[in-house]
């Protein structure tokens, strides 16, 4: 658990609120591209491979490499030759460059949350654009051309749902609906297929363990030379995580004083530098008994919860102030429920507040705009880097928890 006073809120963080004219996405599975044109209405497995290795990226290779876990909990990954994916209209085609491993990642391969398999998990990337899907946006070519370094979030709006519209593009619709309830894109299916029998492999988010992947390009933002591919990984995840439970759902100001409860990942993001949010954060460990000492026995205003655990999220109601803000960022196995005194909850205005992440078009490039400054401190939250063939020892490792802070793959 830490505790930090915060004095000052960067200006350059606050939030547009506006919303961005979104981009109608078709489900047309048309690519204009040889030997892929009539694939949507195959019927034949045969006629379908061959569809699918009709596809190559600039006279390159038509498959590439990537990792599939097969749906037994705690079964390793293997790693699987893949027909190289397909991009539709306003998706991009990325070389992964860096794919940051997860603890959300894990609950999906330990079973503790439904997800189809077989999939490739891995959220959190950095890549190169290397083609873009038939009838793209011209806005979106225009912005990120052939070539682009870029990096990704985690959720990856649709830009014209309800809530899109809204500018509440963490609460996306055909996200939920589609990618984490079905592993698919918006139109309902996967873009990865095994190149030995043509079968479908489901994506988790981009599906980022891979050496290609597909991404709707409202997840995308660029990303300067300045900035490392390896290190810039965990802005589209465990930065951006707490970036949106700090400013969306907490609405942290100056002067609040803020516990977070796990130091993982996700839980470290928001004090990887003394002005990672806010200028002159500063961080101070405690144990949970020692904060009613240190607040004068009013407790804090913000509490965050990063490890989806009961215990912990009870404590994190308890931490709070009156008036106070009990965030929830931590993911738990389904059907775990969190106890809450209600009596506290009802006459001491405590407020409960879930929070998945940021807001993609508005947030991510806000963070790249600010890791450009050198303000998050990228050495101290990477604690390990590895490559594809390593991944399953990772995963391994993270689960016993002997990974403190974050993983990353290096693909390139």
């Amino acid at each position: 658990m830490s505790f930090f006073k915060l004095n000052n809120l960067l200006s350059r963080s606050l939030v547009n609120r506006s919303c961005l004219k979104p981009h109608y996405l078709t489900t047309s599975f048309n690519l204009n591209r040889p030997l892929s044109q009539d694939h949507h209405q195959s019927n034949s497995s045969n006629e379908k491979i061959s569809n699918l290795s009709g596809y190559h990226v600039s006279n390159g290779p038509s498959f590439m490499r990537g990792t599939v876990w097969w749906g037994q909990p705690n079964s390793p990954l293997t790693i699987e030759d893949f027909h190289m994916p397909i991009p539709k209209a306003n998706e991009l085609l990325i070389k992964t460059k860096a794919c940051g491993v997860c603890h959300s990642d894990l609950h999906i391969m330990k079973g503790e949350i439904a997800f189809p398999s077989p999939c490739v998990v891995g959220h959190e990337i950095t890549g190169e654009v290397v083609d873009h899907g038939t009838h793209t946006d011209p806005g979106i070519i225009k912005r990120l051309p052939v070539g682009s370094r870029v990096v990704g979030a985690f959720i990856m709006p649709c830009g014209n749902c309800f809530y899109c519209v809204k500018g509440q593009e963490d609460l996306c619709e055909p996200f939920f609906e589609y990618n984490r309830a079905k592993g698919t894109l918006y139109d309902g299916e996967t873009r990865l297929f095994l190149r030995k029998n043509g079968e479908p492999v489901y994506m988790y988010s981009m599906g980022g363990l891979a050496e290609y992947c597909v991404v709707p390009a409202h997840a995308l933002s660029p990303l300067p030379n300045s900035l490392p591919y390896t290190e810039s990984a965990i802005l589209g995840c465990a930065i951006f995580t707490a970036y949106g439970a700090m400013r969306h759902a907490a609405d942290m100001r100056a002067g609040d004083a803020v516990a977070v409860i796990g130091i993982g990942g996700v839980g470290s993001s928001p004090f990887l530098s003394p002005e990672s949010f806010v200028t002159g954060l500063m961080p101070f460990l405690f144990v949970f008994l020692l904060e009613w000492e240190i607040t004068g026995g009013m407790g804090v205003d913000i509490a965050v919860e990063a490890l989806g655990k009961p215990r912990t999220f009870l404590q994190c109601t308890q931490s709070v102030r009156d008036g106070g803000k009990a965030v929830m960022i931590g993911l738990a196995p389904t059907n775990v429920i969190g106890e809450v005194d209600i009596t506290r909850l009802v006459r001491r205005q405590i407020k409960i507040i879930g929070s998945y992440g940021a807001r993609a078009r508005q947030d991510l490039p806000k963070l790249v705009k600010l890791a450009e400054t050198g303000i998050f401190d990228f050495n101290s939250a990477i604690s390990r880097k590895c490559t594809l063939e390593e991944v399953d020892k990772v995963f391994q490792d993270l689960a016993s928890g002997s990974i403190v802070g974050r993983a990353v793959v290096e693909i390139m």
